[in-house]
């Protein structure tokens, strides 16, 4: 998930039904109708949830693990997490992954996406370094979904960089598009036999904004206005080799897809004139998207020429958004057979006055490059994330706007949820849920090529800066207990019955 009013309580149980709460059991009682959850979904379509290797896992140096930036970034500065705590164990799905698959069947969910720790399967990124046990940890997991009839969907990498391949410089280094595609190759070699399913990169945005330009999170680089520009560039390369990778060497074979996911923002705009909501669009999700999935390729218009003209106003010898070759252009330009969305909240849009600003973002910033403000209506209906608001309307926006933008590719809703203090009666995330999935169903009816939706996140997990603050899973984890308990909160039921409608329509 993305680093980052009072709407009307949605009703879900008809008038004199009762909520019964009975363990794992989901009486008659809790189903849902038609009228409030709806079924109006294609075949085909996937109900998944989705996880990340750091945020779940644990284990961090059993069995040949190497460090990843995220272990060095908590070990080294344990006081920069809110609550100072780690991922050192966490849920524990390294030794707990069967009770992971265990929920998801009890979910009745179509797919899991979850990623693979990079420094698990090659310590120090290198395919010298390849570890026997983090490989069969892997295959053990893909072989218990596939039992239980769940699709297992891999994200190749989710902000857990390899140490030894930052000491490197990371994604800043050139070196580290070789790296990633031999990587890819190992997981490839291992898994493609039975993974159907690949996303490279989770949310490079959030990586190249907060780790290498204001870095606010591992590997916490503060290189404003050039490090995430540069990390950019190399993870769009990286991600096309690994596509065509896939496509030249294993494809034939699989028979699976491989795309990435981006994250956005549903934008809104008070002030009549210029579009800046599709400034804020292609500044943000454009940024990843348009080199991918446009068809003329390359970095977006207003991005480029923006970013070239404010280089030379301040006395640059070359811009600081990398040039793409013509033929990098050509490599990266439709390297993705669907497009992973990850979609949380939404805000309005507006023009800059940093003149009058108490505050205002260093020169140079992509920040000053998008020359925008952010704001949010104070009625919208906040979760425990400061960050979170309820805006669901945005995310039919997105949706249209891909399909408008980039001539509709296949999307994939890689993540949709809502943070709360971990509460078992946890109305705002299936409130989240099924007023998110009505936006779907619009988005649907209006022609987008929608083929899944998964809710972040499966358990209660380690959010990364805000430790065990805020709580984003449809099964609670008591990180105090020894035994790691899942426990189902209300919005599991629902979710439950919701796929259980679409299976039965």
């Amino acid at each position: 998930m993305e680093i980052r009013s009072t709407f009307r309580k949605v009703v879900f149980l008809a008038l004199f039904l009762v909520v019964v709460f009975a363990g794992n059991v989901i009486t008659e009682e809790e189903t849902c109708s038609k009228d409030t959850c709806g079924d109006q979904y294609p075949k085909d379509f996937l109900f998944g949830t989705s996880t990340a290797s750091y945020q779940i896992e644990g284990g961090w140096d059993e069995d040949g693990k190497g460090p990843s930036i995220w272990d060095t970034l908590i070990h080294e500065h344990p006081e920069l997490i809110i609550d100072r705590t780690s991922g050192d164990v966490g849920p524990d799905s390294y030794h707990l992954y069967r009770e992971d698959v265990k929920i998801l069947k009890e979910l009745g969910v179509n797919f899991y996406r979850f990623s693979i720790s990079w420094a698990r399967i090659l310590p120090t990124g290198d395919v010298s370094s390849l570890n026997p046990a983090g490989l069969k940890y892997y295959s053990d997991l893909i072989d218990l979904l596939l039992e239980e009839g769940i699709q297992p969907m891999v994200t190749m990498f989710h902000y857990d960089l390899p140490q030894y391949i930052q000491d490197l410089g990371g994604t800043t280094n050139p070196l580290f598009v070789k790296y990633f595609r031999e990587y890819a190759r190992v997981l490839f070699d291992n898994f493609a036999d039975r993974v159907k399913l690949w996303s490279t990169f989770n949310e490079p945005w959030s990586f190249c904004y907060y780790g290498h330009s204001i870095g606010e999170i591992a590997p916490m680089k503060k290189l404003n206005g050039v490090g995430e520009y540069y990390s950019a560039y190399h993870i769009l390369l990286a991600h096309a080799e690994v596509y065509h990778l896939y496509k030249d060497q294993y494809y034939k074979k699989s028979n699976g897809k491989i795309g990435l996911t981006l994250s956005s923002l549903g934008l809104f705009q008070k002030t009549p004139g210029n579009d800046l909501v599709e400034r804020g669009m292609q500044f943000h999700l454009g940024f990843f998207a348009h080199p991918i999935f446009s068809r003329e390729g390359g970095w977006p218009k207003v991005m480029q020429e923006t970013v070239d003209r404010n280089s030379e106003i301040e006395g640059r010898a070359w811009s600081r958004l990398p040039v793409f070759t013509p033929e990098e252009i050509e490599r990266v330009r439709g390297s993705a057979d669907f497009f992973g969305l990850n979609y949380f909240t939404g805000g309005f849009v507006g023009p800059t006055d940093y003149k009058n600003a108490k505050t205002s973002p260093p020169s140079p910033s992509w920040e000053r490059d998008q020359n925008l403000t952010f704001s949010v209506d104070p009625t919208w209906k906040r979760g425990k994330s400061e960050w979170l608001y309820l805006v669901p309307e945005g995310l039919k926006n997105v949706l249209l706007w891909i399909k408008e933008t980039y001539d509709n590719p296949e999307v994939i809703i890689t993540e949709n949820g809502w943070s709360d203090n971990g509460e078992l009666e946890d109305d705002g995330r299936v409130e989240c849920i099924t007023e998110h999935l009505k936006m779907v169903k619009q988005a649907l009816q209006e022609g987008c090529r929608i083929k899944g939706y998964a809710v972040w996140s499966l358990l209660d997990n380690f959010e990364w800066m805000m430790g065990y603050t805020e709580k984003f899973g449809l099964y609670r984890v008591d990180m105090d207990d020894p035994e790691k308990k899942r426990v189902p909160k209300k919005s599991s039921k629902i979710y439950r019955e919701i796929i259980k409608l679409h299976e039965n329509s």
